[in-house]
């Protein structure tokens, strides 16, 4: 059984990812070269706002358990190429999306069904992301 403490932990480790998912999106955008960059680049730019809603639902969540949001980002991988960009993305929502499923089954064993449903909201955005960015993928010629 989970405690709440841990949870908080838990939360605020998932509060410095979408940090790094924000930090990330923005600096590929900025980085991104190519004949498609036009279009990843606004790909890039406009993931950002759902990544900000989940960062900001997050640091609520944490202060109405409770808790303290932490302020920092964890580390965004560096990627020169648009392909190793989408695949750092692709690897980073594949694990939003694992750990939110943890943090929903977590809610619920600590009673908190209200936020199990809000977790499973941001399940259902970040594989949404995911999706998206494998169709990108799966489409690459070069």
């Amino acid at each position: 059984m989970i405690t709440k403490e841990k949870f908080l932990e838990k939360l605020n480790n998932d509060l410095s990812n979408e940090f790094s998912a924000i930090i990330q999106y923005i600096t590929y955008a900025a980085k991104i070269k190519g004949p498609f960059r036009p279009e990843l680049a606004k790909f890039f730019i406009n993931e950002v706002a759902d990544e900000q809603q989940h960062a900001q639902f997050l640091a609520d969540k944490i202060v109405s358990l409770g808790g303290t949001p932490i302020a920092t980002a964890s580390p965004v991988a560096d990627a020169s190429s648009a392909k190793d960009m989408l695949k750092e993305v692709f690897k980073a929502e594949s694990r939003a999306v694992s750990q939110y499923k943890e943090r929903a089954k977590e809610a619920e064993e600590l009673g908190f069904k209200a936020l199990a449903i809000d977790l499973e909201d941001m399940i259902r955005d970040e594989t949404k992301h995911r999706e998206e960015v494998e169709k990108i993928l799966s489409g690459w010629e070069f």
